[in-house]
């Protein structure tokens, strides 16, 4: 049976659990915790004729020693392989399993000299290539009570041997238990991939931008890694390696977030070295999942050396702006310590995975959780603060309006003007032309009156800013408006759209009338030159786009698509012309 096969298989059992569990029937075993009997021996065993391996049998005991754990026995020395064994318990399971929670790196599991679990693959002369640090489930016959467990490992990684629990369980168990266990990480990692996404989409139009950008890439280093460690993924996606290079991604790239924020805040205090701890962490993030894809490292090798390089930049880092912490604002200092409590979380679990502490599950995600509770209250009290300003604004306006009606009328009608007026050239601006086109519109359809659009756009205007400067193309721009309001008449609509192109709206006319006068406007600016600090800037052309209401549409809104593509066509023609909605 194929491992995906066993996978799905576990997946279902996981489904039918419930069921089963409704069901009459006999009580399951609890799940044992296999931490004593443990045995150790250095080296490889050499195979028989066979293939069993020699170690397996009962005439080969004398070389065992007892191991509180089976991982690092001491006086390793180098030595890159080892087995370890443990007599299994009795117990009525009824499809019992064996959980691991990982193995450093990979390893092969014999019971009774067959072998019946494989992690990795192995070389003849017993190495291998690393292939993840999955949990495992390591199937057991139903008679394996009192029978001996033997498990061959090798590993080049600075730990050898089984890592975090050995529990014998029943399936149905192991999964409930993955899931129970991967719960609160599924829900923090879901959690810090929202903002991140959030915290992005703020970076592209927040004028903040760069705290956005560094406090959306923190999320979202800090959701993959969590995601990819949590051992509910390999549930997801049976590939092991895939996931470690998600995390390791994730992992490597916390530094970086950090890094770009505190050179934004501490910008007048130390950037140049913020910034080379941060451009050093982003190199080293390239450089070590760039050799273990190319398969040059293993990837287990490029842990130690981060955790290494992450303790002595974090200890600079806070060398380096203690002295002016004081200066952060309250919410400054609110993001720092959710920080804080995620690096000393990442501490306290590459102690743990250095042997430095005893093993445990560190529950790294309180720190992500604690980063994104930080930013949501942040934002909340940001809301509830802009709530309360915009409530005392509107008491202190209606107290303006009781006291100064008359003073009040007139800055509403100023800025109403100013909000329908382009500064630039003083002609109505695209959101007038919207409200305004939409009134025409609905009067054209209800009188059954005609309706025609130009749409006019400056030749070659990008060339004016390049070879004068954008306040000389300011200059063309305000020439242009000027013309353009005094040729049409009173009935006409002027307006700029943005940029380089303007607008003009005849109610009552055809498609013909419009040509005739956009042509008119055009010659008019053939004979006129524009003029900036003595020099000449003209004469300018244009390029205009007409479409006319019945002629073309049935619905007048759609007037300025069709303009715009008869501006596209009399561009291509030539520019300098006037071309009509075919």
């Amino acid at each position: 049976m194929s491992r995906v096969t066993r996978w799905l298989g576990g997946a279902l059992v996981l489904l039918l659990a419930g069921l089963g569990t409704l069901a009459a029937g006999p009580a399951q075993a609890e799940p044992r915790d296999l931490d004593q009997g443990w045995e150790y021996r250095w080296g490889d065993s050499p195979f028989l004729a066979d293939g069993t391996p020699a170690w397996t049998m009962p005439d080969h005991d004398t070389a065992w020693r007892p191991i509180a754990f089976p991982s690092n026995p001491p006086n390793r020395n180098g030595r890159r392989h080892a087995w370890f064994r443990i007599t299994l318990p009795d117990g009525e399971w009824r499809d019992p399993v064996l959980y691991v929670y990982s193995i450093d790196l990979i390893a092969e599991t014999y019971l009774g000299g067959e072998r019946i679990y494989r992690h990795g693959s192995f070389a003849p002369d017993g190495s291998g290539p690393f292939v993840g640090w999955p949990w495992h489930m390591i199937e057991l016959p139903e008679d394996f009570a009192g029978r001996t467990l033997h498990f061959r490992v090798y590993s080049d990684y600075t730990d050898i041997g089984l890592w975090g629990e050995v529990k014998l369980m029943e399936r149905a168990e192991l999964f409930g238990f993955i899931l129970r266990h991967s719960a609160a990480d599924l829900v923090v990692s879901a959690l810090c991939l929202l903002l991140a996404l959030l915290a992005g989409a703020f970076s592209l139009f927040q004028a903040n931008r760069r705290n956005f950008a560094a406090i959306a890439l923190f999320a979202l280093a800090a959701g993959v890694m969590i995601l990819a460690e949590t051992q509910a993924s390999q549930l997801l996606i049976n590939a092991p390696l895939l996931w470690d290079f998600l995390a390791a991604g994730g992992y490597f790239a916390l530094p970086v977030a950090i890094g770009l924020l505190l050179e934004h805040w501490f910008a007048d205090h130390r950037p140049r070295l913020i910034r080379g701890i941060w451009q050093g962490h982003l190199g080293y993030l390239v450089l070590a999942l760039g050799a273990a894809a190319a398969g040059w490292v293993n990837l287990s090798i490029t842990f130690p050396v981060f955790d290494g390089l992450l303790v002595v930049s974090l200890t600079i880092l806070l060398a380096a702006i203690a002295p002016r912490l004081r200066r952060l604002d309250p919410v400054q200092r609110a993001i720092l310590a959710s920080y804080a409590i995620f690096g000393a979380l990442l501490l306290v679990d590459m102690l743990v995975a250095h042997g430095l502490l005893p093993w445990g599950r560190v529950p790294v995600s309180i720190g992500a959780l604690a980063f994104a509770l930080a930013i949501v209250g942040i934002s909340l009290h940001a809301y509830a603060r802009t709530q309360r300003d915009l409530k005392r604004l509107n008491q202190h306006l209606e107290q303006e309006v009781a006291q100064r009606t008359r003073q009040l009328q007139t800055l509403v009608e100023r800025l109403e003007t100013y909000s329908y007026t382009d500064p630039l050239t003083g002609l109505h601006n695209r959101r007038y032309f919207d409200e305004l086109l939409v009134h025409e519109a609905t009067r054209a359809q209800r009188e059954d009156a005609p309706l025609a659009l130009l749409i006019f756009d400056i030749d070659h205007f990008k060339a004016i800013n390049d070879r004068h400067g954008h306040e000389a193309g300011d200059r063309v721009l305000a020439g242009v408006a000027r013309t353009l309001a005094s040729h049409f008449r009173d009935a006409d609509v002027v307006c700029r759209l943005g940029g380089e192109e303007f607008v003009v709206l005849l109610p009552g006319a055809d498609a013909a009338n419009a040509r005739s006068r956009g042509e008119s406007l055009m010659n008019t600016l053939g004979g006129t030159v524009f003029w900036h600090h003595d020099r000449m800037l003209g004469p300018v052309t244009v390029s205009c786009g007409i479409a006319a209401y019945p002629e073309h549409v049935q619905e007048p809104l759609a007037l300025v698509g069709l303009a715009d593509q008869a501006l596209y066509a009399a561009k291509q023609g030539g520019r300098n012309r006037a071309e009509v909605y075919a």
